[in-house]
């Protein structure tokens, strides 16, 4: 079992959630149960499936989690873009949160891999 909240992605995936929460707050109200849900959700899901794979007891249950907090950001980064274009947000704060979004999700498949690699080396022992 994993402590979530000494992983550096785990951190940095909180921040960006914070984040969301904040900007959302400037939308439109009638988005209130639409982009701003849907983006709250997406940006909440990446940290919350990484806390849960840490309270797994095996290196696959925590793969699985780790891939489905790949998924929700990889649905962040299209609500940013749509966000974007709605102009709801600006280019600035698009880039910043997109490219923070992009940064976790390649440090998830980064850990993904890893934990791969060490379960390809219990099955050869």
């Amino acid at each position: 079992m994993r402590n979530f909240q000494e992983l550096l992605i785990w951190q940095k995936s909180h921040s960006l959630t914070l984040m969301i929460y904040k900007i959302c707050l400037s939308f439109p109200k009638e988005e209130v149960y639409g982009l701003i849900s849907q983006m709250r959700r997406s940006s909440s899901s990446i940290p919350t499936n990484i806390a849960e794979g840490c309270g797994r007891n095996s290196n696959p249950e925590m793969r699985r989690f780790l891939i489905i907090s790949s998924g929700s950001s990889s649905e962040l980064e299209y609500q940013l873009l749509l966000a974007r274009d709605l102009n709801y947000i600006s280019q600035d704060i698009y880039k910043e949160l997109s490219d923070l979004a992009i940064e976790i999700r390649k440090m998830l498949h980064s850990f993904i891999k890893s934990l791969e690699v060490k379960s390809d080396k219990k099955e050869a022992s």
